[in-house]
């Protein structure tokens, strides 16, 4: 019988595993196939390995060990020991509609495609992680990425998790293990580059749960942006738009401060101005969306976005071109 291989990277998720798991094993496969579990444990220390080592019978589960403790490595752990004619990444952080798995099955058959995967959804609990999902939904957070757009079915550059026939790793190789964060982006950047496509699916629907703290989500996006330029660096390519903007406003508020010591305070505070009043109505437009509680929470969470973004791809630039290596502080994980 095929046999589809789920590979899930795990570090001190031990708050999030047991709703996971329950995700996990409510999967309805298509008849006639079976399903193998491989979680690399990133050596936790909240208790984690513990758990899946005590649960991993009842869940049909096989915990494997990580000892680089980021994602691309756990990835590669597990992929090295799977045994699957397909692929299936999942993330502890999120949960599973029953028919994810048979959804990816059937748009990889239908469309021939290389890598696929549905929208990325956000879902909070509680106020503020409630507002961080709400902006991590919107065009203006997202600028205009098909993989936040819930209701996109077709060819994209990237897609979320993803899943995979084994021949695309053996095509296009594993997932680069010197990129701590976008290792996914890289991962599909090489699939386009090297002339495979990639397939979102509406019908594929998971819930991810973003961070629930503001200094959780600051590090979280300052490592997102720090890492994007070692991408942009080794495949010798220019950056989408989406990512400068961010590293713009930071250098334009940067800039701003000069101009407000010289005593041209008009200047000074020309940038400030314009990027506090996008950002009420950016704020206004999402919690119009959403729901009003949102917006005293909206106008912190969206400057946390786009600030720590930009800071960490200024930072990401310097050391890819300037230092020509990565900075230790960015080497570990932010949850």
């Amino acid at each position: 019988m095929p046999t589809v291989s789920v590979i899930v990277p795990c570090r001190n998720e031990r708050a999030h595993l047991e709703a996971f798991c329950t995700s996990l094993r409510a999967q309805r496969l298509p008849e006639g196939w079976t399903m193998e579990v491989l979680v690399a444990d990133g050596h936790s220390d909240d208790g984690s390995r513990a758990w899946l080592e005590d649960h991993a019978q009842r869940f049909g589960l096989r915990v494997i060990d990580n000892p680089q403790r980021i994602v691309s490595s756990g990835l590669n752990r597990a992929l090295a020991v799977s045994r699957g004619e397909v692929i299936v990444r999942m993330d502890v952080h999120t949960t599973y509609a029953t028919d994810y798995i048979a959804q990816c099955l059937a748009a990889l058959q239908a469309s021939g495609a290389d890598n696929v995967g549905g929208p990325w959804r956000a879902q909070g609990e509680g106020e503020l992680s409630s507002a961080i999902a709400a902006a991590f939904q919107s065009r203006w957070l997202a600028g205009g990425a098909r993989s936040r757009q819930l209701d996109y079915t077709g060819w994209v550059d990237t897609v979320y998790l993803g899943c995979w026939p084994r021949a695309t790793f053996e095509r296009f190789g594993d997932f680069d293990e010197t990129l701590v964060r976008n290792q996914d982006d890289e991962h599909n950047l090489r699939i386009t580059r090297g002339g495979g496509r990639i397939w979102q699916s509406a019908a594929i629907r998971c819930a991810y749960r973003p961070r629930n703290s503001l200094g959780a989500l600051w590090r979280q996006y300052q490592q997102y942006g720090y890492w994007k330029p070692f991408v942009i660096r080794k495949h010798r390519g220019a950056a989408s738009w989406r990512h400068w903007v961010p590293a713009a406003l930071v250098l334009g508020l940067v800039g701003s401060l000069p101009a407000a010591w010289l005593g041209a305070a008009w200047v000074g505070a020309l940038v400030p101005g314009l990027y506090l009043a996008a950002v009420w109505v950016a704020a206004l437009l999402i919690a119009a969306r959403s729901r009003w509680a949102h917006l005293p929470w909206l106008l912190l969470v969206i400057p946390t976005y786009h600030l720590s973004y930009g800071l960490g791809f200024l930072l990401g630039a310097f050391d890819a071109w300037g230092r020509g290596r990565p900075r230790a502080s960015m080497g570990r994980l932010s949850r």
